[in-house]
């Protein structure tokens, strides 16, 4: 697809309808489809060219086939009517414009009708993902035609050099021929008994094997405990920023997600007063997530306390994400929140993604502790929806034992001079360095979050930003939004990569915004 071709019929199927950009925005979103407004600027700009699925919604939008639309054909175009309505009501007639799994062809109708459009659920209308979002898409694009992306979006450790140790990975080849069959719902006995070892070190009260489920990574027992606990319409309190998966998975399960502030001038610490100005009769639950990512702190323990009295005032439930416990530095120590709340509601989230350098694994787990009493007729939810999946990767829970109770490599990461210590106060330095951008010094984990000043570089848009970035220096960041931040004024950035890498990043950042200025 050439991108000057699709820019020009672009602009011309948009005259001829009397469309703006904002008009494709809003029409696609009347049909339950996401466009957005930095997507249309670079269409029309002819920088980008969309994926198939797009192309195919901007046309049908625009009432032309796709294939006139991409310049691959020279038939289907406007009609030249001026009121778009008349346009759009074109597309009835256009020949279906599909793909199969090995090449893009049109597929002939038989009969009169054409086959009727298939179109996401709109339960997925408010999710949001940008963590691998429509910015990962352009880059992927960009790599398809031969560009070379630094990728600071997701905290994977294995493409930046951190291996698994080697007695994980040896340990998973000796037991790999027992590993055949499903185990029981909930995780073996051999990792359940390890898990249930290291909440007693971390001081979970009221903790037994029963209540205890592994996963495929904790993003899937985010979305199962979210389905287990929420009715349509019930608050979760969520901080801002977040970490998306929890959001999504609340809006997927019908609650309503409902953002408390985490306050940049306490070292992004939860605001204690927001958080409980919007507890309301249906709120179920307060989510932390500690440490936090995208910020890289870690809550103090005074904190927790505090947010342990609102829940318990409120008789809340609380659901702890600390799949980070294990990326502390500084000496900081991590505190788990159930063992404060021997009396609430709690489940704790954990696993070995980060801690052991095997994101590819998919290892997590839940822990229910304090009153079990109360969630009772939870706990019933989350077993059926455990036992619908039948059980998490069983090659991987194998060795869960051997990985929290052997050596344990990560403590050599986080000290004064391992790698992540060390990237993470060369970052910190380096962001701050740069006219424009502050940074508040993470604690924990291997993000950093740097606020922007966006009355300096004239920002409105936080995703045209992070696209521009990726255009002009093949940086891939995530904006600041992709994590229910509400102002387009900070970006997400993971500094997994050796420092040289990184001071190559950071001059290419601030000679990007020596010149930049968003119109």
């Amino acid at each position: 697809m050439g991108r000057e071709k699709f820019s020009e019929r672009l602009r011309q199927a948009m005259d001829v309808a009397g469309l703006k950009q904002a008009d494709l925005v809003r029409l696609a979103d009347e049909r339950g489809s996401k466009l957005g407004k930095s997507q249309v600027s670079q269409y029309v700009s002819g920088k980008v060219t969309p994926r198939l699925a797009t192309l195919t919604l901007v046309a049908d939008l625009l009432g032309v086939s796709p294939a006139w639309l991409d310049g691959t054909s020279a038939v289907g175009g406007p009609s030249g009517a001026s009121d778009a309505a008349t346009v759009r009501a074109t597309a009835r007639h256009t020949a279906a414009y599909t793909s199969n799994a090995t090449s893009d062809q049109q597929i002939s109708n038989k009969g009169s009708n054409l086959m009727r459009q298939f179109k996401k659920s709109n339960k997925l209308d408010n999710v949001l993902y940008d963590v691998r979002g429509p910015v990962v898409d352009e880059a992927a694009r960009m790599e398809a035609e031969g560009e070379r992306i630094l990728k600071l979006n997701i905290g994977n450790p294995a493409p930046f050099g951190f291996r698994t140790p080697d007695e994980v990975v040896k340990d998973m080849r000796q037991q790999l021929t027992e590993c055949e069959g499903y185990s029981d719902s909930r995780g073996l006995f051999s990792a359940r008994k390890a898990i249930m070892q290291y909440a007693q070190l971390k001081h979970l009260p009221n903790v037994d094997m029963e209540h205890i489920y592994t996963g495929n990574g904790v993003s899937e027992l985010i979305q199962l405990s979210m389905h287990a606990l929420l009715d349509d319409g019930d608050e979760v309190l969520i901080p801002s920023p977040d970490y998306p998966l929890w959001t999504a998975c609340a809006t997927l399960a019908g609650g309503n997600p409902v953002h408390y502030i985490c306050d940049e001038q306490a070292e992004w610490m939860p605001d204690i007063a927001d958080m409980e100005s919007k507890v309301t009769s249906r709120t179920k639950a307060i989510v932390i997530i500690n440490p936090n990512n995208p910020t890289g702190a870690v809550y103090s323990r005074e904190v927790l306390e505090e947010i342990v009295d609102v829940a318990r005032r409120h008789q809340l439930m609380i659901f702890s994400d600390e799949i980070y416990d294990r990326l502390c530095m500084d000496g900081v120590e991590h505190v788990s929140i159930a063992s404060l709340a021997p009396d609430l509601p709690c489940v704790t989230f954990s696993g070995l993604s980060k801690s052991h350098m095997i994101a590819g694994y998919r290892i997590g787990w839940m822990i229910l502790s304090g009153n079990l009493r109360c969630m009772s007729d939870f706990i019933l939810g989350v077993n059926m929806l455990s036992n619908m999946r039948l059980c998490s990767n069983v090659p991987a829970q194998s060795i869960v034992q051997t990985a929290l109770g052997g050596y344990q490599s990560v403590e050599t990461y986080v000290r004064p001079g391992g790698r992540v210590c060390d990237q993470r106060d060369f970052i910190w330095r380096a962001l701050n360095e740069i006219d424009g951008i502050t940074a508040v010094k993470p604690k924990a984990a291997f993000y950093i979050f740097p606020k922007i000043d966006v009355k300096k570089f004239n920002i409105t848009d936080d995703e045209q930003f992070a696209l521009d970035l990726l255009h002009d220096k093949k940086i891939l960041i995530t904006r600041g939004g992709g994590f229910n931040w509400a102002e387009p004024d900070h970006f997400r950035i993971v500094y997994l990569p050796r420092i040289e890498v990184l001071a190559e990043c950071m001059d290419d950042l601030a000679d990007f915004l020596t010149t930049y200025r968003q119109e």
